[in-house]
């Protein structure tokens, strides 16, 4: 690594060239062998220059054996390759994996090499079903299949916001012309009914009732409108709504058209979520008391009596950032500029939307791609949920790693509870912090084995910014390579295909390019099954072209065989 470094100090794209033109290695792929590739290229031209016989240097880190290393760190990380392909395939798993074995059976069988357990969500019960049925799927089919579980890390958020007002909207399908095609099927009952709306109403109001009356009612809007009940069942009524209608938590329900005597009455009902609209121009206070957010109040003449305003689930930032600097809403949506900070609040001033308005909802992402942040990697929760992961896990994933004190943190906790040497660790660059120190991150981690690298390029090109993130993932791998850590490839890959069940062009050439490193994680999906096997194909296919980062010449083939 240190070597790699050194040689990428310096500018050598035109003594590049010129080894280039004497058909020496232009020491571009050099990454795990540094040493070896200079002194072999300087021993051949001293031979040329002496005229003499060449005479090979012994090198302590060969050629084969820098090699050799990335493929014994990737084993020991990540297990067994499959036969047909070098790189590995990690897939994140759904919480439907905790009951549904047959699904992780085929999730083996298409492809996967590594079962992902986000413990961000969920709880430990569901997480100890999805381990077993992993095991158990992997066993019974005689495959090998590492269980890595995902540390939640510090999560820089938006707070909740005001909740809006208990009101469902009940809209009958319409033809092209606006109007009705025919009524909406709903369900009147205490829970919800599979394949209909369901409308809450309580057990007392269902023994009122006999099944076939029609109900009245004046919806959330005025407008008059009516239920029709067609069937009693358990639990409730089937019933029709024929027209677009608004109703709300308590809203009564009359069995006559004059609405008067005793009402049955609608339950429970969730609050409309209401979000912030923002544009360019707008002020945002971001609060550290976690206050409701809510809406900027204008008056008449379209001023502001209220600034709009959110909370931030970190308190610690609040003494960290410093006007001017960027900061970063959902993905990068939305862009401003701190403009005044206290330290009990910031005052953001929105300058970027890429469609001119955004809704700003609770629960979204926040980065401070300029600040210099110093939250740790490790939380509370974090420490709880270790022993947790050392028990069934093979591999910890470690979020948001930013400097070397992230990962002494975590080897010390390891060491606390005696599973330093019974977990490999994957760090998770996600931040541009993280990525500036990637090589001390790198040095401080080599100190335990195995050990490996996680492209978490979602966060990552909020925080480096779009025009820079193809440059950056090309460096970690190349870092990753010099250090002989194992390296992998995530955030949003396939996802169009896991997601929606047809991949974009650009999905396809992404994948491609990912057989580079030595794993590929994909996220979840209702279509992931298609998404491993179509990844497991195109993995397979380019292990012709690509050795690690060395491109090779299989024997040209003018045909394609369609894959069915």
């Amino acid at each position: 690594l240190l070597h790699y470094r050194a040689l990428r100090s310096r500018d050598l794209r035109s003594l590049q060239k010129k080894l280039g033109y004497m058909g020496l290695s232009r020491l571009a792929q050099s990454q795990s062998h540094v040493m070896a590739s200079l002194q072999t290229n300087r021993s051949i031209l001293q031979a040329i220059l002496d005229k003499a016989p060449l005479q090979m240097p012994d090198n302590e880190l060969s050629f084969k054996k820098g090699e050799k290393a990335l493929k014994s760190n990737a084993k020991k990380l990540l297990g067994y390759r499959t036969k047909s392909r070098r790189t590995r395939i990690m897939v994140t798993m759904p919480t439907a994996a905790a009951d549904d074995y047959e699904m992780v059976s085929e999730m083996l069988k298409a492809g996967m090499n590594c079962a992902r357990i986000n413990c961000a969500h969920d709880n430990p019960d569901t997480w100890e079903k999805i381990n077993a049925n992993v095991r158990r799927a992997a066993m019974e089919l005689g495959k090998k299949c590492k269980v890595a579980m995902d540390l939640a890390g510090p999560k820089i958020r938006t707070g909740p916001i005001a909740e809006g007002p208990r009101v469902m909207k009940i809209k009958p399908p319409k033809n092209i012309s606006g109007k009705i095609k025919k009524p909406l099927d709903i369900w009147l009952g205490t829970a919800l009914k599979p394949g209909f709306l369901h409308v809450p109403i309580s057990q007392k109001s269902i023994n009122i009732l006999e099944g076939d009356e029609t109900l009245f009612f004046r919806d959330a809007s005025g407008k008059k409108r009516s239920f029709n009940l067609l069937e009693k069942q358990e639990g409730g009524f089937v019933a029709q709504c024929k027209k677009t209608t608004f109703i709300y938590e308590g809203m009564p329900l009359f069995t006559n058209k004059e609405m008067d005597g005793t009402p049955v009455e609608i339950g429970g009902i969730a609050p409309v979520q209401m979000p912030i609209l923002l544009k360019p121009g707008d002020l945002l206070r971001l609060d550290k008391e976690p206050l409701l957010g809510e809406a900027a109040v204008y008056g008449t003449e379209g001023e502001v009596l209220a600034k709009a305003h959110i909370s931030c689930t970190e308190p610690i930032i609040f003494d960290q950032v410093k006007p001017g600097e960027r900061i970063l809403f959902d993905d990068g949506k939305i862009e401003g500029i701190i403009k005044k900070t206290d330290g009990e609040s910031i005052l953001v001033e929105v300058t970027h939307i890429p469609k001119g308005t955004a809704k700003l909802r609770a629960e979204k992402g926040i980065n401070f791609p300029d600040s210099q942040l110093t939250i740790s990697g490790l939380t509370e929760k974090d420490k709880k949920d270790l022993p947790f992961i050392a028990a069934h896990a093979d591999v910890v994933n470690f979020s948001f790693v930013n400097r070397p004190e992230d990962v002494r943190e975590l080897l010390e906790e390891l060491e606390k509870i005696g599973a330093k040497d019974k977990l490999g660790i994957i760090l998770k660059i996600e931040t541009q912090d993280g990525y500036n120190h990637l090589t001390e991150i790198l040095l401080e981690a080599m100190q335990t084995s195995p050990v490996g690298v996680m492209i978490a390029r979602g966060d990552l090109a909020v925080e480096t910014g779009w025009d820079n993130i193809g440059r950056i993932q090309e460096e970690i791998l190349s870092l990753c390579e010099a250090a002989h850590v194992t390296d992998i490839w995530a955030t949003q890959v396939l996802e169009n295909l896991a997601k929606k069940g047809i991949p974009s062009r650009s999905e396809i050439t992404d994948a491609t390019m990912a057989q580079r490193a030595d794993c590929v994680m994909l996220n979840k999906g209702p279509y992931i099954l298609e998404a491993i096997r179509l990844l497991d194909n195109i993995l397979s296919d380019m292990e012709f072209y690509w050795e690690k980062n060395m491109p090779l010449s299989p024997m040209m083939d003018g045909q394609i065989k369609a894959q069915l």
